[in-house]
């Protein structure tokens, strides 16, 4: 079974990162606010970016690390700009 990572942009132009193991499902409850807190009162979200995991720890762990990092360090990776990311670490 494959996990997702994802990072969703919100209408006010913020970002959520997340894990599932059903993107499709996740995506769908976001976007009818079914999902309480950040997203539910920020829509509606489009998604800006995922990649598969082979493992929900992974997909936690990196989950995590994505949260932490800057707002223009998650753009980078939506915008596949791998030697921006770096650049702007530490994250």
């Amino acid at each position: 079974m494959a996990f997702w990572v994802y990072i969703l942009r919100c209408v006010d132009g913020s970002f959520y990162a997340g894990h599932t193991d059903n993107l499709e499902r996740r995506f769908a409850e976001h976007e009818r606010g079914e999902i309480p807190g950040y997203t539910a009162t920020r829509l509606p979200v489009e998604l800006a970016w995922s990649a598969s995991a082979p493992t929900r720890a992974e997909a936690l762990a990196f989950e995590r690390r994505i949260k932490g990092w800057s707002r223009l360090k998650k753009q980078a990776l939506i915008d596949g700009r791998w030697d921006l990311i770096s650049a702007r670490s530490p994250e």
